[in-house]
């Protein structure tokens, strides 16, 4: 299957909690779903930066990871992007790495 139909056909990520039947979530207003997920996409760019990365929301149903080079990948959630991210530079990419955290923290 190609990327485009497994992306149409996909469900929802675990962090895109979605109102259901017997599901408390807060997160019932769609408007608000996609708030959430940008922010996700922007906190996850913040780290992915210093790896020489970007990442883009790529029409709510997958994302869209690239190097500053223009190698890309499309990634289905956030569960896969960080082996994404090792694919596409060829480095272990750890946003828990102390100096990774350090370097976050210095540029607030």
């Amino acid at each position: 299957m190609c990327a485009l139909c497994g992306s149409l056909g996909g469900d929802e990520d675990w962090t895109d909690a979605v109102a259901r039947e017997g599901v408390f979530t807060r997160n019932d207003d769609p408007a608000r779903r996609r708030r959430e997920r940008a922010r996700r996409v922007e906190v996850a760019s913040r780290v992915l930066k210093l790896y020489g990365l970007r990442l883009s929301d790529w029409q709510g149903a997958a994302f869209l990871l690239a190097t500053f080079t223009g190698k890309s990948e499309i990634v289905g959630d956030l569960s896969h992007l960080w082996a994404a991210a090792e694919r596409l530079t060829g480095a272990t990419c750890d946003p828990l790495d102390p100096d990774v955290l350090a370097r976050l923290d210095a540029d607030d």
